[in-house]
């Protein structure tokens, strides 16, 4: 009998033709080699979001591979732009810094890759998963590595439409889905910062009074990694009004990250953070929640349930868990909150 064709169904079906490498958590752990864990329990105290569950072996164990990962990645980028630059210019080494790439024109008069680029990391989650702690983790750990020390960290809350004209366009009970935020200007914003523009501003977005707040600004001044974090930044671009797709958020991506967990935990979560939040910053006079401390607490959670049940958990379904396989690595969470398995992109 000849060799099984590529195109029987049964070869399409191995287990083992996956993009991904599925890792256990001892299994990743040891992938840190001798990386120095650079933060205090104190440190990581102050990095946690309300109601996560992170200490310093989850610092040790899970996110200290992931920093040597990710170190390792902006070195081969930034090798890799040093090639193309070569190829552009034809002059100049290949070789360069962490995301720069040389820079100039060559002999040809064709102009080579912008020097300094930042390498972009994407983190994508749910509502309550725990994505603004990973950010924030990364953001600490990426920062003590000495070949890349500027590390910033935007979110795409200050991208969201602000609740007058959410109002206005009847958007408001779909806060967060993606077509709430004005994506044209979050877009332009990490293409600029990746096209290595001095300074670039983003708006600025308040939990507290749950809106966008007006005439401040957040500015960017060249960092070596700028982290995106958001609810749906791994989503493609959407085609034009002229049918043509255009370039998207995660097109200027060098790697992407995806906090995964089950649905029943997330919504647990939210809930808890709810009601944690419910006794501390609902009860500043300013809080646009201001208003469900002032009601039974099971009134409050009624309203946290139809929240989640009309609003996060069909962002989360249609939106945001469909683009779960296109990060470049998916913490899987277990009902703790630890991360309990990891799949790395491989292909």
């Amino acid at each position: 009998m000849g060799p099984v064709p590529l195109t029987d169904p049964q070869q399409r079906r191995r287990p083992d033709v996956t993009p991904y490498v599925d890792l256990g958590r001892a299994e990743w752990s040891a992938l840190r080699e001798r990386t120095p864990l650079p933060l205090t329990a104190d440190e990581v105290e102050r990095l946690r979001g309300l109601g996560d569950v992170i200490d310093l072996d989850e610092v040790r164990e899970v996110y200290l591979p992931l920093s040597r990962l990710l170190n390792l990645y902006v070195a081969a980028t930034g090798r890799l732009r040093g090639a193309l630059n070569t190829f552009l210019t034809g002059t100049g080494d290949a070789g360069d810094g962490p995301g720069g790439a040389g820079g100039g024109t060559g002999g040809a008069g064709v102009p080579g890759v912008q020097p300094g680029t930042p390498f972009v990391i994407g983190v994508a989650g749910s509502v309550a998963v725990g994505k603004s702690t990973v950010a924030r983790l990364l953001q600490a750990l990426l920062a003590r590595w000495p070949e890349h020390p500027r590390v910033e960290l935007v979110t795409t809350d200050g991208f969201l439409l602000p609740n007058g004209e959410l109002r206005r366009r009847g958007l408001m009970s779909r806060k967060g889905f993606p077509e709430s935020y004005d994506r044209r200007a979050l877009t332009r914003f990490v293409a600029e910062v990746k096209a290595g523009h001095p300074e670039v501003t983003a708006p600025v977005y308040s939990h507290l009074v749950y809106d966008i707040v007006p005439g401040e600004r957040l500015t960017v001044r060249g960092p070596d990694i700028l982290i995106v974090e958001g609810l749906n930044v791994l989503q493609p671009a959407l085609p034009g009004r002229d049918g043509r797709t255009r370039v998207g958020l995660a097109d200027y991506f060098d790697f992407s990250v995806y906090v995964d967990a089950r649905t029943e935990d997330i919504e647990r979560w939210y809930l808890d953070r709810f009601r944690a939040l419910r006794a501390t910053a609902f009860q500043d006079p300013s809080s646009y929640f201001k208003k469900f401390t002032q009601v039974s607490e099971d009134e409050a959670l009624e309203y946290a349930r139809t929240m989640w049940s009309t609003i996060n958990r069909p962002n989360l379904e249609q939106n945001i868990l469909p683009t779960r396989g296109r990060a470049g690595l998916v913490l899987r969470k277990g009902a703790d909150h630890k991360v309990r398995r990891l799949s790395l992109r491989k292909l």
